[in-house]
């Protein structure tokens, strides 16, 4: 009696292989036979006419304090995500020494926009060591299991104290003191040690995050931890000083490429994305990556499956007219006597004629980008899309607020200013910043099919006021799959975000639909797979905000063999469960 049956799908089943026609059955959480399966079930699902796909794995989260509150850790538990890992980009809340919680608090509220209300509230607290923190987030049971990595700022905060500023190198005794405690995590089951480089990173007060300046040595040194261990990864973000000059290009890759070679040749994996400012960077990145690759490290490019942006609304924590004065005065009412403020003939007139006052700066974690923005709406306008009913994410440069404004004679200020009052000012633009130099995604199909390439970047959990590309995997089904015409092979897709992931960081349990393999499974009838558009939800702790997209076209997933989600709804099961990298599973 097999506990789940599947009958009559088209199984993807991660490999790469060919799609065919199959059942799938499953015993004790795993699968036991794939093909022809008989025998009698105790739930059997048909499923002719779908398609039977693995788990997604998702390796770049920011779930770290959600998780700590959050069974569901919803959107990616609607999105057909099994596994996820957080703790990336260098930030997250262990270790910490008692009484300074509120400084890794107001560091993720930063970089990550997520309010610190809400993680104030919401984390329960109780942990030191990143072991004591495994041990409080792995007794909670979730929808999907997750993994944890190890982050550069908070271990440098630890060890450093008021010394873990970004232009304070570390001492050797403070170096050997972070490589031991990150060896300590690993072998508590820890999967990687993860670092921020960039810029544009900032905490909730605007000071540079502690390890964004830190020195080869330092990296090195606490690389040095993975010696002798079979299983972690790395992965780092940086824009490799692109606001400094190209000529910092190569010191910048230089160093990560020490850290990589420091850790015995431990996988590496540097977020990859296509600049304005240098809108061919990420081709000398790929370039690196394959000398790198030929001698012997193995560095991979962590690249997203659209344009990285952010969402633009008066509810959302971005939007155009933000730093204007008329706004700012009455920037703190509800939305609803907001909108209906700005639908005023005089107050329209004369926020029209205003310029913006500067957002960024000291004591704001805006980086100073911003600015340069709302101070060229114009220009900004070009690449400003209505969000529609169901969202296009390749517009064409016609469909931008620019083109409309130009068709119907009317300034561009002014079409921008009535898109935002659409929908009683529930209305979202769409503003793709990086990966759409070229106004299409090109660029991105060929970054996605490098063979030293993975998907990631959806930073779920994180700018839960500007973005929610928790949904890449299923745009990555119904855009690049499906629609778009000259998109990905739906069994390349499948391998990427399942197989590919799994294996990069170090799982070999899951992400493929074989005999043996854990029943992470979603059942998808892939011509209604798509996305709605964001949605406001005060749902977070604190009455905090963030933007949640679901999903359409799954008719289950199941993690361990047990149905979490049925035809876009979590079933309120809870199979699973913090995954410790080096030991049984």
């Amino acid at each position: 009696m097999f506990d789940l049956k599947i009958t009559g799908a088209t199984i993807v089943d991660g490999t790469g292989r060919a799609a065919y026609q199959g059942d799938v059955a499953v015993t004790d959480g795993r699968i036991v036979a794939v093909g022809t399966c008989d025998g009698p079930a105790r739930r059997t699902l048909d499923a002719r006419g779908a398609h039977v796909l693995p788990g997604f794995v998702d390796i770049h989260t920011h779930y770290d304090g959600q998780v700590s509150w959050d069974e569901e850790l919803t959107p990616s538990s609607l999105h057909g995500v099994t596994t996820c890992v957080m703790g990336s980009c260098g930030v997250g809340f262990a270790p910490v020494r008692p009484g300074r919680e509120a400084a890794l608090v107001e560091l993720m509220e930063g970089v990550e926009d997520i309010p610190g209300a809400a993680l104030a509230e919401g984390i329960p607290w109780g942990w030191e060591s990143f072991a004591d923190y495994m041990a409080v987030i792995g007794a909670m049971p979730h929808a999907i299991d997750f993994l944890v990595q190890v982050p550069h700022d908070p271990l440098r905060m630890y060890v450093m104290g008021e010394r873990a500023v970004a232009d304070e190198l570390a001492t050797d005794d403070d170096i050997a003191q972070m490589r031991g405690l990150l060896r300590a995590a690993l072998e508590a089951g820890a999967a990687g040690f993860s670092t921020g480089r960039s810029d544009n990173h900032r905490t909730a007060r605007g000071a540079a995050t502690p390890a964004s300046e830190v020195d080869a040595r330092e990296l090195a040194g606490i690389a040095a931890a993975f010696a002798g261990l079979g299983h972690g990864v790395m992965q780092a973000v940086s824009d490799f000083d692109m606001m400094r000059g190209p000529e910092r290009f190569d010191p910048e890759f230089d160093l990560l490429e020490q850290m990589a070679a420091a850790s015995g040749g431990r996988p590496l994996s540097i977020s990859t994305m296509q600049r304005d400012h240098a809108p061919e960077q990420w081709r000398r990145i790929l370039a690196r990556v394959e000398q790198a690759a030929a001698r012997g490290l193995d560095l991979r490019c962590q690249v997203g499956a659209r344009g990285i942006g952010v969402l633009l609304g008066l509810e959302a924590t971005f939007h155009p007219f933000m730093g204007f004065p008329a706004y700012k005065a009455i920037a703190h009412l509800p939305l609803a006597e907001r909108v209906a403020r700005m639908r005023e003939p005089e107050l329209r007139a004369r926020m029209l004629a205003e310029t913006s006052d500067k957002i960024a700066g000291d004591g704001t974690p805006i980086p100073p980008l911003a600015d340069f923005f709302l101070a060229n709406l114009s220009l900004v306008a070009m690449r400003l899309y209505r969000m529609a009913a169901l969202p296009d994410y390749e517009p064409k440069l016609l469909d931008c607020l620019a083109a409309e404004a130009s068709r119907a004679g009317q300034p561009v200020l002014a079409r921008i200013y009535d898109a935002l009052l659409e929908d009683d000012g529930k209305a979202l633009l769409y503003f793709p910043i990086y990966n759409y130099s070229g106004m299409n995604l090109d660029a991105v199909r060929e970054m996605l099919l490098h063979p030293r390439a993975l998907v990631g970047l959806g930073d779920a959990g994180a700018h839960v006021g500007t973005v929610c590309d928790a949904s890449m995997p299923t745009y990555l089904l119904s855009h690049w799959a499906r629609d778009r015409a000259n998109g990905i092979p739906l069994e390349r897709v499948v391998q990427m975000q399942a197989h590919d992931t799994a294996r990069f960081i170090g799982l070999t349990d899951r992400g493929t639909i074989e005999v043996g393999m854990r029943a992470d499974l979603n059942v998808v009838e892939l011509a209604r797979v798509g996305l709605p558009r964001p949605v406001m939800q005060c749902d977070l702790p604190a009455g905090g905000r963030r933007l949640v997209q679901r999903a359409e076209g799954y008719i289950a997933t199941f993690v361990a063999g047990v149905a979490i989600a049925e035809h876009g709804e979590l079933t309120g099961a809870r199979p699973g469960q913090l995954v410790r990298m080096g030991a049984p599973r």
